[in-house]
């Protein structure tokens, strides 16, 4: 028996990060960001809590761990459009069709689990920044590509894809998701991004 009443972890088992994440986001999933403990996590592991501050230094580090996990599997498909031998009209338009059609996904076939996540990502804002900072640099090198082949003609790449971020907020941004089952918003949505394209397109005007 461990210290939590239950069978001890076998002592020759070795705990792992991933483990360890995997057990974090179940006991999330199940008791929810407010009252989720580190002592919670290691009771599903069945080991103390101090191994699971062996491996992240505090609650907060877990958490932001967890976050940013979240975040990278969300959008794990976005750069495999960024790297598709495509037009870069076409990808830039993949690539914004994907992230809204992932982030709508997860808020609306799981709620609660998307609330729980919300949470964690707004607790840690350097990982937020952080995965902001990708998605943009994913973005100016699709419109940086499109520069080079004579598909886009913007004279500020950077500022084109913050702006490409910026316009279309209302489709990934999660403030947004109360929206995002509208049943204009599909039409909405293609409407941006035609403007956005037109905008960029080398043959607008």
């Amino acid at each position: 028996m461990n210290a939590h009443g239950g069978p001890a972890r076998p002592a020759d088992t070795v705990l792992t990060r991933e483990e360890i994440l995997r057990a974090a986001e179940d006991v999330l999933r199940r008791f929810g960001p407010a009252k989720a403990t580190v002592l919670d996590v290691a009771r599903v592991l069945r080991v103390s809590h101090g191994s699971v501050y062996r491996h992240f230094p505090s609650k907060t580090a877990l958490r932001e761990t967890v976050a940013e996990r979240w975040l990278e599997r969300a959008h794990a498909p976005l750069a495999a459009v960024v790297a598709v031998d495509a037009p870069a009209p076409w990808r830039l338009r993949q690539w914004l069709s994907t992230l809204f059609t992932t982030k709508r996904g997860k808020a609306l076939d799981d709620p609660e689990l998307f609330a729980t996540y919300l949470v964690l990502v707004g607790e840690s804002s350097a990982v937020t920044e952080a995965h902001v900072s990708g998605m943009i640099r994913q973005l100016t090198r699709i419109i940086s590509d499109g520069v080079a082949t004579g598909d886009f003609s913007v004279s500020d790449v950077d500022g084109s894809a913050r702006a490409v971020w910026d316009a279309t907020r209302r489709f990934h941004d999660p403030a947004y998701a109360s929206h995002w089952s509208d049943p204009d918003i599909d039409a909405a949505f293609e409407s941006v991004c035609a403007l956005v394209l037109s905008g960029l397109s080398a043959t607008a005007g």
